[in-house]
């Protein structure tokens, strides 16, 4: 379908308008939130170049494989994004939207995940199915109608916690008769809500909100006020006469609902209040406004930011254990990285660090696929507070796979002390505290047993992405690190080793490859180190000295080899495991859409495995 190109410029007019209006206003002398740092991100890096927030856990919860559907949403469906993050009765969930290729365009369902340990997580279940529109349904002002089509599913609120203790679902039908309709126009069916019951089963589905648009009389579920369970009624009720909470729902809604304090179109609103009670609030494109009265009005017009980059992806903000502030978002027109901004105050954001810096290959293509970690959430006030201090954060990559990260509270990026790290010896859970990693459903990463001791396992069987551990550490400049590595196989798989500085940047790779050899990255070529055997360790040392740019590396106390850097670096602040080759696309310039689907998407590679004992590292003089 080719789009009108007069639509195209009243559209982007609107846009300029927009923002233009939120720069005159944000030129005034209002108290707003703001970025007063100094780090930008780097786009033609990934992970923007920025210093990671040490002890970051990144754990893909729900992979998309139409090829094996059994491993993912049991219906092979691949469009999968815009997640949402509760945590209550001791569980966390996570509900996101599910359609069968693309944004937009029906069959499309609501699904949930739940986790115990923010590790290991169920399989999805539909929680909101599918909805027929009733054929010859037309929408005023669209072309065309409805025929043997189903709803689309579109919700930037996924759960509320009634102060009855009642734990709600919610989720939005809306319609789209071809796939440049808006589902979001205010011309849907409704919203939705069931209960989520403490043995783990589900209410009845009922309607909590329709558009006016909609003929009631054909509606699937009855009216929520029609529920039998007085509590259950009384918990919507609840929802429905708090501010905050209507305000996420502006885009879907009427256009003059009357529950909707701030009816203009800004998009994915999140929030948190200040020490002194003030809200502030956060829209796409890094806008902001402050309400005095918990969302009742605005004190100003939403303005940008100043000095926060951000494009049309989400950006969440909330108070954090330790009575700071944390903005997540990602800092730049692109939809990667996926960072950082901490405040002690709410209003000044003066650091960027980095939560996500991986694009997996987008394996599947669809309509309005955006590459990269976005449309982040996180646990809004009231929906449960996990324990340990920790910041959780749930979303998609490419809108295909769904994501959770754990961020340690404080946020910080440096670290404070040398790596003195034997798993063997640490207690149990502990182990990784200070590690961050990126861990796939189809390449994990996690503490295992093997022949009595505790191992750092990076496992990979996934033909187009890889499992990834690296420790953070003082910035060094002559440094010295001891690892040992047992290798499951040498006929197939990868191990790189790493030496990177704060920007990760790295000066020295050594490769265990998928021909038994373990080479060093010299240049554009690799150097021999040795052969190696299943099932051995390798007890490896790694002298590193960037004043005479050489290093030298020892296995089992035998020195193999002395190399110079193959890139320069003044000094080290990460040392980095990954089972594949670095990834560079996409770029800047690939092209925002994507239709197409990669060769072979769903293939699995023989598992590989590698183990790690643990990580010594320190700092040596000339």
């Amino acid at each position: 379908m080719r789009i009108n190109p007069v639509n195209i410029y009243k559209i982007t007019a609107v846009l300029i308008f927009s923002l233009s209006t939120s720069f005159i206003v944000s030129s005034q002398d209002v108290d707003t939130a703001k970025y007063v740092g100094t780090t930008l991100s780097n786009i033609d890096y990934h992970h923007g170049q920025l210093r990671p927030a040490v002890g970051t856990h990144a754990t893909q919860i729900m992979r998309a494989s139409r090829e094996h559907p059994e491993t993912a949403d049991g219906k092979g469906w691949t469009y999968n994004h815009a997640p949402n993050m509760a945590y209550w009765n001791k569980t966390f969930f996570v509900q996101y939207l599910n359609d069968s290729i693309s944004e937009h365009v029906p069959p499309s369902t609501t699904l949930l995940i739940t986790s115990e340990d923010g590790k290991n997580w169920s399989k999805p279940e539909v929680i909101f199915p599918e909805y027929k529109i009733p054929d010859g349904w037309t929408k005023e002002g669209v072309e065309g109608e409805a025929k043997d089509v189903s709803a689309v599913m579109h919700q930037r609120m996924g759960f509320y916690t009634a102060s009855n203790e009642k734990f709600l679902t919610l989720a939005y039908y809306g319609i789209a008769l071809h796939e440049r309709d808006d589902p979001n126009d205010g011309k849907g069916i409704g919203r939705v809500v069931r209960e989520i019951k403490k043995d783990g089963s589900y209410g009845p589905i009922y309607f909590i909100r329709y558009n006016k648009t909609w003929d009631q009389s054909l509606s699937e579920y009855p009216f929520f006020k029609e529920s039998k369970d007085k509590a259950f009624v009384k918990a919507c009720e609840e929802l429905l006469s708090k501010p905050l909470m209507m305000q996420q729902w502006v885009e879907e809604q009427d256009r003059d609902d009357p529950l909707i304090p701030l009816k203009d179109q800004f998009k994915a609103f999140s929030y948190y209040h200040l020490d002194d009670g003030r809200v502030v609030g956060w829209w796409k494109h890094a806008l902001t406004s402050m309400s005095l009265d918990g969302g009742k009005s605005w004190e100003y017009h939403p303005m940008r930011a100043p000095g926060f980059v951000n494009s049309n992806a989400k950006i969440w903000g909330q108070k954090t254990s330790d009575g700071k502030y944390a903005t997540v978002y990602n800092p730049s027109e692109y939809r990667w990285p996926l960072g950082i901004s901490t405040s002690s105050d709410g209003l000044n954001f003066d650091d960027l660090f980095l939560v996500h810096g991986e694009i997996s290959s987008m394996r599947y293509g669809g309509n309005y696929k955006s590459y990269g970690p976005q449309y982040v959430r996180g646990i809004l006030e009231g929906n449960g507070t996990p324990p340990n201090g920790n910041l959780w954060l749930t979303y998609s990559v490419n809108k295909e796979d769904i994501w959770v990260a754990k961020v340690p509270v404080p946020v910080t990026a440096t670290a404070e002390a040398h790596a003195s790290d034997n798993f063997n010896d640490m207690p149990d859970g502990e182990e990784l505290k200070m590690w961050n990693y990126y861990d796939l459903q189809w390449a994990s990463v996690g503490i295992e047993s093997k022949d009595g001791k505790k191992w750092l396992a990076l496992n990979d069987k996934d033909a187009f992405d890889y499992a990834k551990a690296e420790r953070i550490i003082p910035e060094t400049e002559n440094l010295i690190a001891n690892f040992t590595v047992k290798p499951g196989q040498n006929d197939h798989g990868m191990l790189q080793i790493e030496f990177q500085n704060s920007k990760g940047l790295p000066a020295v790779r050594l490769i265990f490859d998928e021909n038994g050899e373990f080479i060093a990255k010299a240049g554009a070529r690799f150097r021999h180190i040795l052969d190696y055997e299943p099932d051995e360790e390798y007890e490896i040392e790694v002298k590193l000295e960037p004043s005479k740019r050489w290093y030298i590396v020892k296995v089992n106390g035998e020195q193999r080899t002395q190399n110079v850097f193959y890139a320069p670096v003044q000094s080290f602040e990460r040392v980095m495991f990954r089972t594949g080759e670095q990834r560079h696309f996409p770029t800047p310039d690939t092209p925002a859409d994507n239709y197409i689907d990669l060769k072979n998407a769903g293939k699995q590679i023989p598992e590989a495995v590698f183990y790690i004992n643990g990580l010594q590292t320190k700092e040596f003089s000339e």
